[in-house]
């Protein structure tokens, strides 16, 4: 009898996990931040020199939010050129590059622009080739890759476009294999990580894909996929992982984060975010992960909300 019962654990036992399983412990602990001076959702959110831009709002507001982690303060800069949501941004060489969005509702928009926080002032930069909003940006060798996203309507555009900032110029990369958008995207370890999104703008055709671009072939391939299908999430970078944190369904808002390890093919999860949110930001700052604004319900809410994971 106790044979025929230890049989089965022990076949269970021998049967290999597959590669995207996540760990059953959930690391970390979360805690609050001041909140920004104004609520906000739908927004781009860039790092440069030790501080975080809030740019854009689903609501309209162009107020530029600067948070400073290491002080735990906000404060403000000039506001945008015009009111935009769902743009997409990245820091880089000591300027903040904000490229397209929605404007006047949602039409595409492929408009490009800089800001220095010296001088507190915006530039136009050369357009992208491809109109898109909800896409994502990243970085990788002096170079501003921008994947993904959608045309005016909302539908998909597979586009990777990359912007020299030196040279204010465009060229074509390899196209995103799975259009989407309201993605993750993120750079480590010279490769490019898109993660999860939804098809044609619908957070009921949520999906779990992450594919890795490598610039070196100008190729994508395929990865372990997202434990948790979702749409409008917050994503940063820490130490060897990309973390996704938070999004949207049609009926709710996640609290899931998880995290992957490229080098491994591999994810785990981690302790959940204590406010449930999407169109929101998330940057690094001394091996933390600062959550900043964003929407507690699905749809156009908004909220000043910071909250910070150490995990």
């Amino acid at each position: 009898m106790r044979l025929t019962l230890a049989l089965p654990l022990l076949l269970a036992l021998a049967v290999p996990a597959p590669a995207h399983e996540v760990g059953a412990h959930e690391a970390g602990a979360w805690a609050g931040g001041s909140k920004a001076p104004a609520e906000r959702s739908e927004v781009a959110v860039a790092m440069i020199d030790g501080r975080a831009y809030v740019v854009g709002d689903y609501n309209g507001a162009t107020e530029l939010l600067i948070y400073d982690p290491a002080r735990d303060a906000w404060s403000k800069g000039a506001p945008f050129p015009h009111s935009v949501h769902h743009a997409m941004a990245a820091g880089f060489d000591g300027r903040i590059y904000v490229f397209g969005g929605y404007v006047n509702g949602w039409t595409a928009s492929g408009q490009v622009y800089a800001y220095d926080p010296e001088a507190d002032a915006w530039t136009a930069r050369r357009e992208m080739p491809t109109p898109r909003a909800a896409g994502g940006a990243a970085v990788v060798g002096g170079r501003i890759h921008v994947v993904g996203g959608s045309r005016s309507g909302r539908g998909n555009d597979p586009a990777h476009e990359v912007y020299d900032p030196a040279g204010d110029a465009w060229s074509r990369a390899a196209p995103l294999p799975t259009p989407r958008d309201h993605l993750a995207v993120q750079a480590i370890d010279g490769r490019i990580v898109a993660i999860g999104g939804r098809r044609d703008g619908d957070p009921a055709h949520n999906l779990s894909t992450t594919q890795v671009y490598d610039p070196t072939e100008d190729s994508w391939r395929e990865a372990a996929p997202l434990p948790t299908a979702r749409s409008g999430s917050a994503s940063a970078v820490l130490g060897r992982e990309v973390f996704v944190i938070g999004g949207e369904s049609t009926t709710r808002t996640f609290g899931e984060v998880e995290a992957f390890d490229l080098q491994k093919d591999l994810w785990r999860c981690l302790a959940r975010l204590p406010t449930p949110r999407h169109g929101f930001g998330a940057v690094t700052f001394e091996g933390r992960i600062y959550t900043l604004t964003g929407s507690p319900k699905p749809g156009g809410e908004k909220s000043a909300t910071v909250e910070v994971l150490k995990p």
